[in-house]
């Protein structure tokens, strides 16, 4: 794995040239349909995992009538199930063998509340689910595929976030809560890989209309939606390097595109900005 000599300043991260494929996440519908067409139309090799055969398969015959370069691998796969994850991650490392391996995980699967009702009303085994399968998914999915990444020396971990991670909302609780569990994730796997080669985004698409959020009664009579299409953007743009300076913090499609990233790279560095963390009441705060 070879990286280019671009220096970002101190502590910064140098882009690297990782494989063009990419395993996405929750892809047969919504969100991640679009993000795995995006990048399918892009040229990139493309997996498409999700809990729903006919879903995946519908998703990979259109990626090859738009033209796709590669025809899509397709892991129908629990993401909460380990063993699972680890067989379906197997099977995509084994079928990007010719590609490279695999370069960019795109942890996207996730769910929300059935009920918007604040904490004292929620059911607290409907809000763990969402948990559970908000957080514990890109867990245990990226456990899987990190070790591959970092024998190939580097790779690209894009968690699917969201403003409810770090923004307080009267309901919703589970998927706030596992939103901001997320972002801290990502915190973490940038400090604790960065030096062996991973960069790890948190991107949030926005209100996009999905079947999930035209049900949710937050958005009824909503018209300001968000067009997938930035955050296809964005996620190329992570995807071919061009924001590896980023890697460690929250972006937001609708509000950040690609060139006003690197316009404020420098600024956000500097101020460490663009992190979930605890702000102190001044600089003789002991707290911080």
């Amino acid at each position: 794995m070879t990286q280019t000599s671009a220096d970002h300043g101190p502590g910064v991260p140098q882009m690297l040239q990782t494989p063009r494929t990419a395993l996405v996440t929750g892809a047969g519908r919504g969100i991640g349909r679009a993000l795995a067409l995006g990048l399918a139309r892009e040229g990139w090799a493309v997996a498409l995992v999700g809990r729903t055969g006919a879903h995946l398969q519908a998703v990979a015959h259109e990626a090859v009538e738009a033209g796709a370069e590669h025809e899509p691998l397709v892991a129908e796969v629990d993401v909460v199930d380990r063993g699972a994850v680890r067989a379906a991650v197997a099977a995509v490392e084994e079928g990007f063998v010719d590609h490279g391996g695999l370069g960019l995980l795109v942890n996207n699967a996730g769910v929300i509340e059935r009920s918007e009702v604040p904490f004292g009303e929620d059911d607290l085994d409907d809000l763990w689910r969402v948990v559970e399968v908000n957080v514990r998914g890109p867990l245990t999915v990226t456990r899987e595929v990190l070790p591959g990444m970092i024998s190939r020396g580097g790779g690209r971990v894009v968690n699917i976030n969201s403003g409810s991670g770090h923004r307080a909302s009267p309901t919703y609780t589970g998927y706030g809560i596992s939103k901001g569990a997320l972002s801290r994730f990502t915190t973490l796997l940038d400090a604790q890989y960065r030096d062996q080669g991973i960069r790890v985004f948190d991107l949030a698409p926005g209100v996009v209309v999905t079947d999930m959020t035209r049900q949710m009664p937050l958005h009824e009579g909503r018209s300001d939606w968000t067009p997938v299409e930035a955050s296809v953007d964005l996620l190329l743009a992570m995807g071919a390097g061009e924001l590896d300076a980023l890697s460690g913090r929250f972006v937001r499609a609708g509000s950040d595109t690609p060139a006003s990233l690197q316009t404020h790279t420098y600024e956000i560095v500097v101020n460490d900005a663009r992190r979930l963390r605890l702000v102190g009441f001044g600089p003789e705060d002991p707290v911080q």
